[in-house]
């Protein structure tokens, strides 16, 4: 299991270029220097989730205005993303979840990727309820007690049992395996996106309507709708390494960056702001919020977040 990772796709399909969701759409945020003959330029690859979106904007907005560079960005999905990276189609990822074998395959034995350093941010997945249902019903946040819910958590596409409400069906999760060897009464219902489960849990608390979701932090989206996590058995190293035994929480991963070894190398001015690019959860929140919220595009809210944190980035440009 990793954590919130998406499954391969096909060959041709591998790289594809960024159109986001809603108003996280990248391909708003053309490079001022597309055009420029002669220019530096820096492929990024970006995840669909709006946080991943956020550090690629403010990347993007120091490398082309502070540093000259022309930066491309492209969404791959995260396997097929470390195949880019090996092969120099992108220069960096800036925001992993975790994928160990792909660390040995590549970093370790190849040495085709390098490592790029923490990002600052600690990623968790959970369950969680909104927190107006958990101060109702406070047992509710102990797993063992979710079937005594079920029947609150039915939905028309649950098929007469708890529904589990996870995002996009291409990541990969552990929730399935945990809903039949934790023996609890739900069905995993897709939305379909980040974007659909987030309208989806913005209607049910609309409606104060209680419900149940697969959800993750960091997340802008807990600023406005209150989530309590549920609690799952404890996580031990090991504990997910059968994906279908899996009956353990998911664990908490410091999120790493990772360079194209050869870019690492021979980057430059690039490269060195990259791999000191290290902000806090806070910082990551601030910026998705205004991009997925305040529907600014993400170049707006880079530059809004760059002119007010000069202390913070200025040391990754020395």
């Amino acid at each position: 299991m990793r954590l919130r990772t998406t499954t391969a796709v096909a060959a041709g399909a591998a790289l594809l270029l960024l159109t986001g969701c809603g108003a996280a759409d990248m391909t708003q945020q053309a490079s001022p220097f597309a055009n420029a003959r002669g220019a530096k330029t820096v492929t990024l690859s970006v995840q669909s989730w709006v946080g991943a979106q956020s550090n690629v904007a403010v990347a993007q907005y120091l490398l082309e205005h502070k540093l000259g560079y022309r930066v491309d960005t492209v969404q791959v999905d995260e396997i097929p993303a470390w195949d880019a990276l090996s092969q120099g189609r992108v220069d960096a990822i800036m925001e992993d979840w975790g994928h160990p074998d792909q660390e040995k395959q590549y970093v370790d034995d190849k040495k085709t990727i390098a490592r790029g350093g923490d990002l600052g941010v600690t990623g968790h997945i959970g369950w969680y309820v909104p927190t107006y249902f958990a101060e109702q019903h406070p047992d509710v946040t102990d797993w063992k007690n979710l079937n005594t819910y079920a029947s609150q958590f039915r939905t028309a596409e649950s098929g007469g049992k708890g529904q589990l409400m996870d995002g996009s069906p291409s990541y990969i999760t552990n929730d399935k395996a945990l809903v039949e060897n934790l023996k609890l009464d739900y069905q995993v219902v897709f939305a379909g996106s980040e974007a659909a489960q987030i309208t989806q849990i913005k209607q049910f608390a609309k409606e104060q309507k209680p419900f149940l979701t697969y959800w993750y932090a960091p997340q802008w989206l807990f600023k406005k709708v209150p989530l309590t996590e549920v609690k799952l058995p404890p996580y031990k190293e090991g504990c997910d390494a059968d994906p279908e035994k899996v009956a353990c929480a998911y664990p908490h991963t410091p999120l790493q960056k990772f360079l194209n070894a050869d870019f690492a190398r021979s980057g430059g001015k690039a490269a060195s702001l990259l791999k000191k690019f290290r902000w806090t959860t806070e910082d990551q929140n601030e910026v998705s919020l205004m991009i997925a919220d305040q529907k600014l595009t993400p170049q707006q809210a880079a530059k809004k977040w760059v002119d007010s944190h000069e202390s913070t980035w200025k040391a990754w440009l020395s």
